[in-house]
């Protein structure tokens, strides 16, 4: 029995996490390695794997340390290094040398390995440097502290470097969950303080363990401006103080919280209390939390909204917007904080300034937020500029096509040439549209083998934690590609399906590759009208395709043994979750809403009974939320008190 020595610096916590993975996953391929650890100063063995981030400064020459990841695998029969241009790096080669020897990571919970490795097997000559600078994925939905922890635990696996907890705390994403949300059937958790704040805890510690960059906060700065907690997208019972009113925007006349929610509800940016109160709390919330990489400064969210007053009628929003983003500079750099801001194109703010520029680029990274964008198609290899309306204000109708969106972008590229990111969400909403996964994984792809083209240096994605019904294609996609824009979306499908599948591969990619091309993402997310002949004609067909063939597809899966209890149990509940919304939806789409809405409550009625044995695959309140305010069904609730 040889023993393999893992020599690295115990002081380092990710690199020592990495050397615990590496041994861990090895051991479970392999019971007879044997493993001893050593600092990097001690005498080692014949066969060591230096685990450490001593490339050659050439390698590295112009990297941004805290974002760019750089790593180096080199190992002949157990023996050599892997190195990284930092600690986060490290782990990214481990996981990348875990990966060609024939690990793959399906899903936060399934990891499918190869039979048996032996020490010549640990051979491999690898280098990469990643293709994009951020690479990350936004926390949406409704989600348990295991589900988000799971979640932290699978990114780097992936090949992603951030995750990004919004608002000043992610109490909404939990509370959503813990309180079971739209699911009757299940009792609500109280949630003390002290959970929450070990939640928190437990969040920011995962990500550290792993050097995984911190995207933070985003929406609530108006909230937490004027004393009011940015806990979410919740009501205000009070009416504003006469203090407090005369610094919320002019709308029709009057200072009020837009539909009674201060989240959506904009200040009044010509105000000077209201600029410096905005700015002080920033500048606060980066002091008390210096662990924070990235810190997005966005306005309210929700569009049309905008103040109305004599003085900001003088005015453009984003260029009042450009104004507050470098008052905040100006008082960070005074107080010498480093942290990166974040600023926001998205719904007004598409529009860029028309006096107002950056006076410190450097601080700022530009984040382009196309949300009513269409997924029937990816972005252009390169910008094609077609005309857009004028802003009025009050009156902005939000782009949808492509070509319209990527124009607000290139105009907004020509006075801002800083760092920047796509923000995208294919799987925050559009993805329940894609009953298959393989479209909507297909239009992403393209979308990221672009990013670079469009002069974007990253991709995040804004999207709920839980999507994996009917597998976890997109993500694996999705984090495989950002990380190494030269790999092909075929080439990725074929890996996943393969080790998910196995033997069946080629005939479950058909089936759900056929699911998706009678899918309609864009008709889920609100695009179009809702009585659409050729949208029911297409789920008819769908609905019956599925009849027809998932179940002897599912018995010949059972029969064969080739796919994993857990992805044959993901088939078969996939199956009756397609078969009653496509149900729903013929009905929606035909017109007839009292038999939609009544079809639908079964379909809700399904998955919230099923939620204990879904629930790390599909989030239950997402659906039904996305299906009831994009879609256009009635839940069960509201046909109940109208009856």
């Amino acid at each position: 029995m040889s023993t393999i020595t893992l020599c690295y610096s115990p002081d380092c916590e990710t690199i020592s996490f990495a050397a615990a993975e590496l041994e861990r996953y090895l051991k479970a391929v392999n019971p007879a390695f044997a493993f001893s650890h050593a600092s990097e100063s001690s005498a080692a063995n014949d066969c060591t794997i230096h685990l450490n981030t001593d490339l050659d400064p050439e390698l590295s020459s112009g990297l941004d340390s805290r974002a760019d990841d750089l790593f180096l695998i080199s190992l002949s029969n157990g023996k050599g290094s892997i190195q990284g241009s930092n600690p986060r790096s490290v782990l990214l080669g481990m996981y990348a040398f875990l990966r060609r020897l024939g690990y793959h990571f399906l899903l936060p919970d399934e990891t499918v390995m190869p039979h048996q490795l032996s020490l010549a097997d640990l051979t491999c000559s690898y280098s990469h440097r990643a293709s994009l600078r951020h690479r990350g994925v936004c926390i949406e939905g409704a989600d348990s502290l295991e589900n988000v922890l799971d979640f932290i635990d699978w990114l780097p696996k992936l090949g992603f470097n951030s995750f990004f907890l919004q608002f000043k705390e992610p109490y909404i994403f939990l509370e959503r969950w813990y309180h079971h949300t739209l699911n009757p059937t299940k009792d609500p958790m109280e949630l003390t303080e002290a959970f929450l704040q070990d939640c928190y805890k437990k969040m920011h510690e995962a990500m550290k363990k792993r050097s995984l960059l911190l995207h933070a906060a985003g929406h609530g700065w108006t909230c937490e401006a004027i004393g009011l907690p940015s806990i979410g997208w919740v009501p205000e019972k009070a009416e504003p103080s006469p203090k407090v009113q005369r610094l919320l925007a002019l709308v029709n006349g009057k200072r009020e919280y837009i539909d009674r929610i201060p989240m959506n509800t904009n200040l009044c940016y010509s105000d000077p209390e209201a600029i410096d109160r905005f700015c002080n709390t920033v500048v606060d919330y980066v002091k008390e939390h210096p662990e924070t990489d990235y810190l997005h400064i966005w306005l309210a969210d929700e569009y049309n909204h905008i103040c109305e007053c004599e003085s900001c009628r003088k005015t453009t929003l984003s260029d009042q917007y450009v104004h507050l983003l470098n008052l905040i500079d100006q008082r960070l750099t005074q107080e010498h904080l480093d942290c990166k801001l974040v600023f926001l194109l998205y719904q007004e703010l598409l529009y860029p300034p028309v006096k107002e520029r950056f006076q410190n680029p450097d601080r700022f990274v530009l984040m382009f937020a196309p949300i009513s964008r269409t997924f029937r198609e990816s972005y252009p290899d390169r910008i094609q500029e077609v005309p857009i309306s004028e802003y009025r204000r009050n009156q902005m109708v939000l782009p949808v096509t492509i070509e319209e969106n990527l124009t607000f972008l290139a105009k907004w590229q020509k006075i801002f040439d800083g760092n920047s990111l796509v923000y995208d969400y294919p799987l925050g909403r559009a993805h329940y549209g894609d009953f298959g996964y393989v479209s909507i994984s297909k239009v992403l792809a393209g979308d990221i083998h672009h990013v670079k083209n469009l002069h974007l240096d990253g991709y995040i994605s804004c999207q709920e934690l839980r999507a994996f019904l009917p597998n976890g294609l997109p993500n694996y996609v999705m984090g495989y590609l950002t990380l190494d824009t030269e790999e092909s979306f075929d080439s990725l499908m074929d890996e996943y399906f393969q080790a998910a599948y196995g033997s069946m591969a080629d005939e479950v990619k058909e089936y759900l590759t056929r699911i998706s091309q009678l899918s309609d993402c864009d008709y889920f997310n609100h695009i179009g009208p809702r009585t659409n002949p050729a949208a029911a004609w297409k789920y008819q067909q769908l609905s019956d395709y599925v009849s027809g063939t998932a179940e002897d597809l599912l018995n010949r899966a059972k029969d064969s043994h080739q796919i994993s209890d857990r992805f044959q149990k993901l088939l078969t509940f996939h199956r009756e979750y397609v078969l009653l919304l496509t149900d729903a939806l013929v009905s929606l789409a035909s017109g007839d809403a009292d038999a939609a809405d009544e079809k639908f409550s079964l379909f809700a009625d399904f998955v919230r009974k099923k939620e204990d044995f879904i629930q790390p695959y599909l989030d239950v309140y997402r659906i039904q939320e996305v299906a009831h305010r994009y879609t256009g069904f009635s839940l069960p609730e509201e046909r109940t008190s109208q009856n």
